[in-house]
């Protein structure tokens, strides 16, 4: 049986949304953005900060049923996950409370712990949130993402015995050999936490800032270690790029809306960028 693919109009892949619900809508009206005509890829990270998570989640599951939108999960969005199943408690800087006593908390999370890690938005890209480490191809990442959504996307009982093991302030050293939770747990941090690494992979956590600030010895952000690839590494998760990295190999789209910056969106035909201004200013925490 054949599959038919769908042609939009215009697709585009917008940045972090951290729960700005009002940038959203201001950067749909931007866009002119038809759920009919359009699609939108998101690079995760729904809700947290922004003034309404939980309306925000709600337009992101209903232009997803559509078929208008896709998603990969974001570090905040495990966050979400995890405290929507007691692992974790509601962090006093996100917003997120108002979404666990929403009648409809339980519809919206079954659907968020679905979504995936990595998807290709065309045949010259690639999408997760936070980026592909130097070690992993492309299609080895495929793979790997696909064996977190399935642990993610399985029975709650499975996801429990899951969550806790997720939290490490120590970076696992990446191995085919890696098994069970240490194996999810790498995976995780790679495709949702990274921003620096070494040339083995070894992952840095504490490293938030601006490429100008000091980094640690040894340890580069992830898309520095030059590594031939058929397809653009698109992502978000570091705010404090300002989304300012665009090369042939790679393109930051996370403009730090949440903290006083952009909402960008980034047209895949042409790579046109289309921003609109946030409204908050919290300071640049975004773990």
């Amino acid at each position: 049986m054949n599959t038919v693919t769908k042609t939009y109009r215009h697709e585009y892949v917008i940045g972090d949304l951290q729960g700005c619900f009002d940038a959203f809508n201001r950067l749909l009206v931007a866009l002119d953005f038809d759920e009919n005509l359009d699609k939108i890829w998101l690079c995760g990270d729904i809700v947290a900060r922004g003034e309404d998570s939980l309306s925000t989640l709600r337009q992101v599951k209903a232009l997803s049923d559509k078929g208008a939108l896709t998603t990969v999960l974001g570090n905040h969005d495990i966050t979400l996950i995890a405290t929507w199943r007691g692992i974790l408690p509601i962090k006093p800087k996100d917003n997120t409370a108002p979404i666990f006593t929403a009648p409809d908390c339980d519809e919206l999370l079954n659907w968020l712990r679905r979504q995936p890690f990595l998807v290709c938005p065309n045949d010259k890209t690639v999408l997760t949130h936070a980026g592909i480490p130097p070690h992993w191809k492309v299609k080895g990442a495929k793979a790997y993402a696909k064996e977190l959504q399935i642990q993610f996307s399985g029975s709650l009982k499975q996801l429990d015995r899951l969550l806790p093991n997720l939290y490490s302030k120590k970076a696992d050293v990446w191995s085919d050999k890696l098994h069970g939770y240490d194996r999810m747990r790498a995976i995780a941090n790679y495709f949702t936490r990274m921003r620096l690494c070494d040339k083995e992979g070894m992952l840095e956590f504490s490293f938030k800032e601006t490429l100008g600030d000091k980094m640690p010895k040894g340890f580069r952000p992830w898309f520095e270690w030059e590594v031939p690839r058929k397809r653009k590494i698109l992502f978000g998760h570091w705010a404090g790029l300002k989304a300012q990295i665009a090369t042939d190999k790679v393109r930051s789209l996370d403009a730090g809306c949440v903290w006083g910056g952009q909402l960008l969106a980034y047209r895949l035909a042409d790579e046109k960028i289309i921003v609109v201004d946030g409204i908050n200013n919290k300071g640049n925490d975004d773990e």
